[in-house]
């Protein structure tokens, strides 16, 4: 068994995420407390869940796929997500300076909100923040027309707040207040 369309990759790249983000229990995992699980385990319970997945595909979703969401551990024997979890894990990143700005995709149905209460983790651990606007403007495209918002991390440091940097590039934070963001015009 192996992937071999886009559809497939993505299709397997989100049960990744579900299991290793949201619901370890789905399949009867348990993630450690850096978020890691072993690859055996992993991937005896995909097969018992009904979804069968080789130790093959594993690595193509998690070599290959483009925002970089997966790691397999350096002796090659656990997997994780990189960020994004909602279930309680700490990925041991240092604090990391930040480019002056960063970006947020979003979508004009959020706008009113960020602009009362910026931007919140809600149900994950961190804030996600792009340092490219592209990348901004992919995530927000997931959920509709997306809307860039820049953020001002050299205020926010020079304030206090802590930024971390994902293994995939991403960068987290607690929360990004208001007066931080620059909303776009209109």
């Amino acid at each position: 068994m192996s992937i071999t369309t886009a559809a497939e990759l993505e299709r397997w790249s989100k049960f990744l995420s579900f299991v290793l983000r949201h619901n370890p229990e789905s399949i009867g995992i348990v993630l450690d407390a850096q978020g890691w699980t072993p690859i055996d385990e992993f991937l005896e319970r995909c097969v018992a869940a009904g979804k069968p997945m080789t130790a093959e595909m594993l690595r193509v979703v998690v070599s290959t796929g483009v925002k970089q969401r997966f790691a397999i551990s350096d002796d090659g024997k656990r997997v994780r997500a990189s960020q994004g979890h909602s279930v309680a894990v700490d990925l041991g990143y240092d604090k990391a300076s930040p480019p002056a700005v960063l970006y947020h995709g979003t979508v004009s149905r959020s706008l009113a909100r960020i602009r009362s209460d910026g931007l919140l983790k809600m149900e994950r651990h961190h804030v996600h923040l792009s340092a490219e606007p592209n990348a901004a403007t992919t995530v927000g495209a997931r959920r509709g027309a997306p809307v860039v918002l820049r953020v001002d991390a050299a205020a926010m440091v020079a304030e206090g707040h802590v930024f971390y940097m994902a293994a995939n590039g991403v960068w987290l934070t607690e929360q990004v207040p208001p007066r931080f963001i620059e909303f776009p015009d209109a």
